[in-house]
């Protein structure tokens, strides 16, 4: 598979196949990020892993080749039907290929025969965040090493306080920890994009903590009018009479007047303990 920008350019000429911006089709061109994906995630042969947006298959082809079981999912009927060619004859018992929207299939129709399975994926700017929440909401893998944009990784290791600090983060935060990564250079693809890249490297908590849907779809309302002081809007969005977020705020030092954003993690997974409408 290619690994630089004039094989794959030849590539996606015989396929006659012009990369997608808005699937965010940038295509990676250096086997030395290929090789850093693999060993921030310590893939090991018998691995089972999850590749999402395959494309033109250089970071599948390296996990088949190190011994993975690899689950990917592709919507790109072009993308899907050369994998399908190229793939699957080599590596018949071992490569799994989906065609369709990953935020729908998040684990590529993976169903984990145990907790150990990991997420390697290229993941698009526009279906990170749907996905990874998707994600969060199922069975956890043990390891994620992700490509994104920067400000995405920003935005999911953002820490209480700043502007970057929203609801994804605490979802993610409460189940994951973030392992040293490594920064991608936009030449690092083609097509070249606009901004730098950045390799999410996160572990699972020994005790992951995973919000039910009502806690998810309070802590989104909350966040999404971040400026307003928690009481006014725990008020407006919880059943009336449910007072005790305040006793938590109370325990933790703070008032009303706080922000959404001033929250830490652990007291938005206390307060999703507590309420007793989703418990």
């Amino acid at each position: 598979m290619p690994l630089s920008p004039t094989a794959t350019r030849e590539l996606l000429a015989r396929l006659g196949h012009a990369p997608k911006r808005f699937l965010g089709q940038n295509f990676l061109v250096d086997g030395n990020i290929v090789r850093k994906s693999l060993e921030l995630a310590r893939v090991a042969p018998g691995d089972e892993v999850v590749e999402v947006g395959p494309g033109l298959g250089t970071l599948t082809t390296a996990l088949l080749e190190a011994g993975a079981k690899v689950w990917a999912v592709e919507k790109d009927r072009t993308l899907h039907a050369h994998l399908n060619t190229e793939l699957s004859p080599r590596f018949p018992d071992t490569f799994h290929l989906l065609e369709g929207d990953a935020v729908e299939h998040p684990l590529a129709g993976l169903s984990p025969a145990n907790e150990g399975f990991k997420v390697v994926a290229n993941l698009p700017y526009a279906i990170a965040t749907p996905w990874l929440d998707a994600v969060l909401g199922g069975a956890l893998p043990a390891r994620l090493v992700l490509m994104l944009q920067q400000e995405a990784a920003q935005r999911y290791t953002a820490t209480p306080g700043t502007k970057s600090f929203g609801a994804i983060s605490v979802f993610l935060q409460a189940a994951y920890e973030s392992a040293p990564g490594h920064k991608v250079s936009a030449a690092c693809f083609h097509p070249r994009p606009d901004v730098e890249s950045h390799l999410l490297h996160l572990v699972r908590r020994p005790a992951p903590f995973v919000f039910p849907p009502g806690a998810k779809s309070c802590i989104r309302a909350c966040f999404q009018q971040r400026r307003k002081q928690i009481g006014a809007l725990l008020r407006g969005i919880l059943p009336s009479g449910a007072t005790f977020w305040r006793q938590l705020l109370a325990e933790a030092g703070l008032d009303e007047r706080a922000r959404p954003e001033e929250l830490p993690v652990a007291w938005w997974v206390e307060f999703s303990r507590r309420a007793p409408a989703w418990a």
